[in-house]
């Protein structure tokens, strides 16, 4: 069974920074891609971030290129989203996911079949 894990959400002034961790389980598959989501209230689920297994490909949505940073250390099987300056927008909950049988980013949630359960991440001004 697979099982996806995240931690490291908190509060955070404006400016500030948060490393996410996703800690997965039980992804024994070749190939695969891990990739972060956010959701705000009233909004739909935005893929912000996704890091393939098979190379390291890595996808960043527009709003977070320069500031977000996703790696992986395959040793510790976790997916880590360095978020730096960051801002009241990306107040959110945050998801990782988990797409199998797969050597290309995805970006959309339906792309994807497990999923954790979501940290809050929330950037006052």
């Amino acid at each position: 069974e697979v099982q996806l894990v995240e931690s490291g959400g908190g509060l955070v002034q404006a400016g500030g920074s948060l490393r996410l961790s996703c800690a997965a389980s039980g992804l024994s598959f070749d190939d695969y891609a891990i990739g972060w989501f956010r959701q705000a209230p009233g909004k739909e689920r935005e893929g912000v971030s996704c890091i393939t297994s098979s190379d390291g490909s890595t996808y960043y949505t527009d709003s977070v290129k320069g500031r977000f940073t996703i790696s992986s250390d395959n040793a510790k099987n976790t997916v880590y989203l360095q978020m730096n300056s960051l801002k009241p927008e990306d107040t959110a909950l945050y998801y990782c996911a988990a797409a199998v049988h797969t050597t290309v980013v995805h970006t959309t949630p339906g792309e994807y079949d497990y999923w954790g359960q979501g940290t809050q991440v929330t950037v006052s001004s």
